[in-house]
């Protein structure tokens, strides 16, 4: 088998031997959040289930965490504890070592939060032919199946240009679309619908514990006139039917082809300020989105979006022969294959696919400056979700961005590389305090915040993985990465080498 990786210039993707799309494609409906169909435009993301008499759609947007700006200084004496430390590892006493530097320990990360859902209900049909993808070379999710002896096709894009997410539903039969729309937030929230918009306003949390620390009620903490706040605003177009609306719901009967438009900001404003009282005017920003898409129609939506798009994924090439091996597989939607390929069955257009989709999943998940794709990437369903959906930097943060440079995302690791300036800052506090020695020290858990001390709650953390201080040092060698590729000597001068000098400052002094 022969593989021919191609770098740096913008070709073609080559395709299977049917000249298919790489895409992702099933029979059926999502059940489970991990079976969905995941967009996003960099910033803001959807998960889509496709359901027949409802289809549920996670909302998110990469900038709505639990928290406010991090108090870098939260243990100042930490590091009076340090030497005693040393001095029971020089005398072999590992237990009284493994006691003392729980001393050295602060807050846990704060918890990236989910935005909220929006059902689009279609009233209970029967459903044949049903047919649900993802296509990744144009990044747009797709839904068709027969209903009443009519096809409904449903169209999904996240547009970077336009700030928006668009859904395109329409029916073979004339005046047969009926919906309605519904939205819902685990977060606290408000819900209104006027003159064909629907809204949701709400808060984030000020804190989130992690889940394997405590699921209960009082692992979340909100605050009066604090955290962030978000907004979505969803409105329909459509040239036939009548649109409706109840206090909290819009609905859209004898249509035969609609736009949905979903508008979603917070009010994060940076790391450093007040996302309550200094923060952005989310309410403004949402409402500026939406109306400016409302002026284009869905050809140009998706035209601009698939360009845009585009630029980014058709840099690489990856093109592995002898794919009549697998071509007798191509009728099997990508559940089966999969479970195909794990007896052994060779597949190259799926290895392509896998290539391929995980860098969509990183166009789709990191265009925002100083906010880097977490843990779940943006896609995130849980109040308390997964170690927290945070950057975690023993390893997870860093895995993110590997494919970046060598497949030609250059652009995506900015938003990695911008989060080190700030996460350096609350470093240089870190350094100082839990350990007073110069440089910047990170170390297994970051959020939004650039959040850098070690963690474990103050002495309740495992020093196995709560006292580790190298993500500094880590991230850093991804500045380097970026040289070697680019050759940017004024980003390796002005902003990179500072940030490296400060890591490599911190592991000389830690030295003994």
């Amino acid at each position: 088998m022969k593989i021919n990786l191609t770098l740096f210039f913008v070709l073609p993707i080559i395709l299977n031997a049917q000249n298919n799309r790489l895409k992702l494609w099933y029979k059926q409906p999502a059940e489970f959040f991990e079976e969905s169909l995941v967009i996003g435009n960099g910033k803001q993301g959807a998960t889509i289930f496709g359901g027949t008499a409802s289809d549920k759609i996670y909302l998110n947007d990469l900038t709505l965490w639990s928290g406010e700006p991090v108090n870098a200084n939260m243990n100042p004496e930490a590091y009076k504890n340090l030497p005693d430390v040393r001095e029971a590892l020089k005398k072999g006493n590992y237990q009284l070592a493994n006691e003392l530097i729980k001393k050295i320990q602060g807050k846990f990360s704060e918890s990236y939060a989910p935005l909220g859902t929006l059902f689009i209900d279609y009233g209970k049909t029967s459903a044949t032919k049903y047919y649900r993808e993802l296509d990744i070379e144009q990044a747009m999710a797709k839904v068709n199946y027969e209903s009443n002896g009519a096809g409904l096709i449903r169209e999904y894009l996240f547009s970077n240009p336009a700030k928006i997410f668009v859904i395109h539903v329409k029916t073979e039969k004339s005046r047969s679309l009926n919906f309605t729309l519904r939205l819902a937030s685990l977060l606290p929230h408000n819900i209104k619908s006027k003159n064909n918009l629907l809204e949701i306003h709400g808060v984030a949390p000020i804190h989130a514990d992690p889940h394997y620390v405590s699921d209960k009620l009082s692992a979340i903490k909100y605050g009066e006139n604090r955290g962030t706040r978000f907004t979505s605003k969803v409105t329909i177009q459509s040239s036939e039917g009548i649109i409706s609306q109840t206090d909290t719901s819009l609905s859209l009967t004898g249509g035969t082809d609609a736009m949905i438009y979903v508008s979603m900001a917070t009010s994060f404003n940076g790391p450093e300020k007040d996302p309550f009282k200094e923060g952005l005017n989310e309410d403004i920003l949402a409402t500026d989105q939406l109306t400016n898409a409302k002026k284009y129609s869905w050809n140009v939506l998706k035209l601009q979006h698939i360009k845009d798009y585009q630029h980014f994924f058709k840099r690489v090439l990856l093109e592995l022969n002898n794919l009549q091996v697998g071509t007798f597989l191509d009728d099997l939607p990508t559940d089966e294959r999969l479970k195909m390929y794990a007896t052994g069955v060779p597949d190259p257009y799926l290895e392509m696919l896998y290539f391929q989709y995980g860098r969509y999943l990183l166009i789709s998940s990191s265009r925002t400056k100083a906010v880097p794709a977490n843990l779940q990437g943006l896609w995130n369903p849980y109040i308390q979700p997964p170690w927290s959906s945070n950057y975690t930097m023993n390893i997870n943060a860093e895995e993110n961005y590997w494919l970046a440079e060598n497949t030609n995302l250059s652009e995506m690791h900015a938003s990695f590389l911008d989060f080190l300036e700030p996460l350096s800052k609350t470093g240089t506090i870190t350094a100082k305090t839990f350990y007073n020695l110069p440089g910047w020290a990170a170390h297994h858990n970051s959020d939004i915040w650039a959040m850098s001390n070690p963690v474990g709650d103050f002495g309740k953390g495992s020093p196995s993985w709560a006292n580790w201080p190298m993500g500094g040092t880590w991230s850093s060698t991804h500045l380097w990465e970026h040289f070697l590729f680019t050759q940017d000597k004024t980003f390796l001068k002005n902003y990179a080498y500072p940030i490296m000098k400060g890591a490599a400052t911190f592991c000389l002094a830690w030295l003994v």
